[in-house]
């Protein structure tokens, strides 16, 4: 990579500028000499990085893919630069984190105001979607997500427990009733999550060694692609909706929603983060990484506390 790390950036530059005489002039190079190492580049890949037309480029879809992969290495350079010269001691540079909408706006906003405060030189950007985030593809850092992780070519620590919760508003169970056995599901509204990979409407349970699935009618079903929106709904009277406690401690506090068959388990869906197995981490993303640990540590303390004092009123 050393041998052409200057036909990188300017690789990097044209791709964000859309040109690549201006990245050239941003670098200090004439336009011949900017063609000239770009073709080098793609000779060198024995790949087309851009497509070329007379007023812009557009990148290819290798060109998109080796882009993000240019980005995070140089990203990666820059920081150990930073981290000598200042000792290691500075944190700075751009965080891209990637959660669910619902968590996102509900806990990691707020926790991120904080680190912020700690490190005044970062800059954050938080991409909220409850759609699985690619770490490549979509240029992130950090990824929070809910469940066992699928993606081995992802580092997947685990940061802390989540029990999925049936839950509704105290007005829909006080005029549809308490319901005591998944059967008991059939009669009720129900409000589901939906992906590009379908519908999330099979809801398993656990009771002493008994298990029972509920399939939640499509024709039936309130549905949406936004976590925070099928929390709304259940908070406004909607129907019935299985959240994470991560998502609806607060509204359990204040008494905004109230849980249905708390007895009554569902599969293990723990906290992780996803990072990129990397020889090299961010200083930036360390510490972002430390910071998470511990508030995650703290909250998780919190909310089975609060989990624990609903089971018992039941």
């Amino acid at each position: 990579m050393t041998q052409n790390l200057g036909d990188i950036r300017l690789f990097v530059e044209a791709a964000s500028l859309g040109s690549l005489s201006a990245a050239g002039r941003k670098m200090g190079l004439s336009p011949a000499a900017s063609s000239a190492r770009l073709v080098k580049l793609e000779a060198a890949l024995n790949t087309r990085l851009f497509e070329r037309t007379t007023r812009r480029l557009r990148l290819t879809a290798e060109g998109a893919m080796y882009l993000a992969h240019c980005q995070q290495a140089l990203d990666a350079l820059d920081d150990a630069q930073a981290a000598l010269q200042a000792g290691r001691s500075a944190v700075s540079g751009k965080l891209r984190i990637a959660a669910t909408s619902d968590f996102g706006r509900n806990v990691l906003q707020g926790w991120l105001e904080e680190f912020n405060r700690l490190h005044p030189q970062i800059t954050l950007a938080l991409i909220l979607g409850d759609a699985v985030a690619n770490l490549v593809q979509d240029d992130l850092d950090l990824a929070i997500r809910f469940g066992v992780p699928q993606n081995s070519s992802m580092v997947a620590r685990p940061l802390a427990f989540n029990r999925r919760l049936l839950c509704a508003s105290p007005a829909y169970v006080a005029a549809h009733g308490m319901p005591q056995e998944p059967a008991d599901l059939e009669r009720l509204d129900c409000i589901v999550l939906s992906s590009a990979t379908g519908m999330a409407n099979e809801w398993r349970f656990e009771r002493a060694g008994r298990q029972e699935t509920f399939v939640v009618p499509p024709a039936r079903a309130r549905e949406t692609n936004d976590g925070a929106v099928a929390r709304e709904w259940a908070i406004n009277g909607h129907g019935i909706v299985m959240k994470s406690i991560w998502d609806i401690g607060a509204d359990l506090q204040a008494g905004r929603l109230q849980l249905l068959l708390p007895q009554w388990r569902t599969p293990e869906a723990p906290v992780h983060v996803f990072y990129q197995r990397t020889r090299y981490m961010a200083p930036r993303v360390r510490a972002l990484l430390d910071f998470l640990v511990e508030r995650f540590e703290q909250a998780s303390l919190t909310l089975e506390g609060l989990l624990g004092e609903h089971l018992a009123s039941r």
